[in-house]
């Protein structure tokens, strides 16, 4: 399956719900129309003989047959008074091979649009505008974001009758123009070794990413260390230890209520010493309201800037989805102690806010460099927008 396909069937709650309420609020105001087409107006008809006057004049060649079809042998007009009036009809050859369902033959399967089921479409004002809007900010995409995506979606479609349909592609479009910016994977420098600093609030899964991001920097041929910090938790250690084995990599731990800043010093030293490419300090998850909780990590960074002023290279802030708006307090409050340089999301596949994301890259514009939509190695992946936006809304791709 690719990561698409999970990720849409992933965020199947985000986009249900935002499927759910299109659907409502174009059907509020709605009325059924012709079928969606590619371009107004609809597919052309297939085309007609024109209609042959009574006696028809040269140069029509008499007598002449209403059917256009070839025939082997040459058939008389039918006499005056049994000539149909209006157009005359085509008769349409049936090709289709014998056992096959009939579509309509060849210009029924060419123009096939033709039998749609038609399509509720609603115009576009005022009120549908402000429904579309609360929409969204049930998605958590937050109301300033909400505001922001509906009244570009207004630009050039206001007042046209629009369908379920053509929201969700120009929903997806301005979704994806917002978060294109930040789509951004984690850069690589030159520095050995290139300390990443990983931090976030408890249960918002630093760990599992941890072990997920190094798995796969050291399949892609860089030498990692993993530096074990949040020594209050031996759970964290273990579940880092299990990684480590997994992927190969090194894992440092220090008794627990060891000093973390200290370890996170022992590590650097020791994956200087070996000459590893990245150095992945994990954190104790802390609460951004606990100021005790982040001058310890203030510290942290203050005591690795002892071995490398230019450390930590990369701050990641890990976030939960299912946090909600609340995931924008944290980024404020860690920017100030930590200076993030990066996000990852997790757990995108147990909520319905989805836009959550949407209202991070508008509000920050930090480079989102993974996301998470389950357990698995394979269930962290660099952020793709396109993808992302067509998943949170629910387009086939």
């Amino acid at each position: 399956m690719s990561f698409f396909n999970k990720l849409k069937s992933k965020l199947f709650k985000s986009s249900s719900q935002l499927e759910e309420g299109l659907d409502a609020i174009v059907e509020e105001g709605g009325a059924l129309s012709e079928p969606d087409a590619p371009e107004p107006p609809a597919a052309p008809e297939p085309p007609k003989p024109e209609p042959r006057p009574d006696p028809a004049p040269e140069p029509f060649p008499a007598p002449q047959d209403p059917d256009p079809t070839p025939r082997p042998q040459e058939v008389p007009d039918p006499a005056p008074s049994e000539v149909p009036q209006g157009p005359v009809p085509v008769e349409i050859p049936d090709d289709t091979p014998p056992g096959q369902p009939n579509t309509g033959g060849l210009l029924g399967r060419v123009f096939g649009r033709q039998s749609a089921a038609p399509v509720v479409r609603r115009p576009l004002d005022d009120d549908m505008l402000e429904s579309l809007e609360d929409l969204l900010i049930t998605a958590d995409m937050g109301v300033q974001t909400a505001a922001r995506v509906t009244a570009n979606l207004a630009e050039g479609r206001y007042g046209r009758r629009v369908s379920t349909q053509e929201i969700k592609e120009a929903l997806a479009e301005e979704i994806a123009r917002i978060m294109e910016p930040v789509a951004r994977p984690l850069p690589l420098y030159a520095k050995k070794p290139q300390v990443v600093l990983v931090v976030g609030v408890n249960g918002s899964g630093k760990t599992t990413t941890i072990g997920k991001l190094a798995s796969q920097f050291n399949a892609a041929g860089k030498s990692v260390v993993i530096a074990a910090g949040d020594t209050f938790r031996a759970a964290a250690v273990e579940q880092l230890q299990v990684w480590g084995d997994r992927a190969g990599v090194p894992v440092m731990t220090a008794p627990q209520g060891t000093d973390p800043a200290s370890l996170a010093y022992d590590a650097h030293k020791k994956a200087e010493e070996d000459g590893a490419d990245l150095l992945m300090i994990d954190t104790a998850g802390r609460l951004q309201n606990r100021a005790d909780l982040m001058e310890e990590l203030a510290k942290i960074i203050r005591v690795i800037r002892k071995r490398d002023e230019t450390a930590p290279h990369n701050t990641v802030l890990v976030l939960d989805a299912t946090t909600g708006q609340n995931a924008l307090n944290q980024v404020e409050i860690f920017q100030k102690i930590a200076d993030v340089s990066g996000l990852v999301m997790t757990k995108l596949d147990g909520t319905a806010r989805g836009g959550v994301l949407v209202a991070l890259a508008d509000r920050f514009g930090l480079p989102i460099h993974a996301i998470g939509v389950g357990e698995q190695i394979d269930d962290l992946s660099p952020f793709d927008p396109e993808e992302f936006a067509a998943a949170l809304t629910g387009l086939t791709r």
